[in-house]
């Protein structure tokens, strides 16, 4: 299996607070990875430290053949291979649903601007949004923004995405849109590492699960080996409070 992202021996503190110890994995091409696990745990910061939205400590993160964590690195030449969904949508406010997703592939010079609207487009009817084009975020529903926010991060056309609890701002009866737009990119062979709370998408979705708490990963597993018999305490602890 080819190795789309390769973490070694991740440290992060913040001053005294150490929020990430010691922590590897390798995600496979293709394959979706879901990190579950308590509050304050460190999911979220190992998700922002494989595309540097944080400085790590020590250690190292490779995506393809680029050591990320290696300052040389041109950052913002591979963030173009990684999109990312954030919990909090962080849409334009100003701009409508079709030009927060032309607005990357512009920028960047990826695409000229017939060719962004196009691909808006196509991914706007793609995550079920296309009568919403001319809708300003505040139009929108939670579902819907958080929709038109993976369109976004498709637009660069990556070959990772990010998800960092992409449903936990939303209401119940959204939560099933959003998560279903995510359950079609896996069927396409995405590589995906999904911070969740949703343990069904987790079960149902991910090739693998991991629990990470008090800044390490404590057990990874096959779903059904995960949920139905985990090998450690701390894991068994926290899955009998969420299931």
């Amino acid at each position: 299996m080819t190795k789309k992202i390769r973490v070694t021996n991740l440290y992060k503190s913040f001053g005294e607070l150490e929020v990430l110890r010691d922590v590897s994995l390798d995600v496979a091409e293709g394959e979706v990875v879901c990190v579950i696990g308590p509050s304050g745990g460190g999911k979220s910061t190992f998700l922002r430290c494989i595309n540097r939205l944080e400085t790590v400590s020590g250690g190292e993160v490779q995506v393809d053949d680029d050591i990320i964590t290696d300052p040389k690195t041109d950052i913002n030449k591979v963030r173009e291979r990684i999109g990312m969904v954030f919990q909090s949508f962080n849409l334009f406010p100003h701009l409508t649903a079709k030009k927060n997703i032309m607005l990357a592939p512009v920028d960047r010079k990826k695409m000229t601007k017939a060719e962004a609207e196009e691909k808006a487009i196509s991914l706007l009817t793609r995550v079920g949004l296309s009568d919403k084009a001319d809708n300003y975020p505040h139009q929108l529903s939670g579902g819907q923004k958080q929709r038109v926010a993976i369109a976004r991060a498709l637009a660069m056309q990556p070959e990772i995405m990010l998800f960092d609890e992409p449903t936990s701002a939303l209401d119940p009866e959204m939560v099933g849109e959003v998560l279903q737009v995510m359950h079609e990119l896996a069927k396409e062979g995405m590589t995906m590492v999904v911070v969740t709370h949703e343990m069904g998408f987790a079960r149902d979705v991910g090739d693998r699960v991991i629990l990470m708490a008090d800044g390490q990963l404590v057990e990874e597993g096959k779903p059904k080996d995960f949920f139905a018999n985990p090998k450690e305490l701390r894991t068994q602890e926290f899955l009998s409070t969420v299931l």
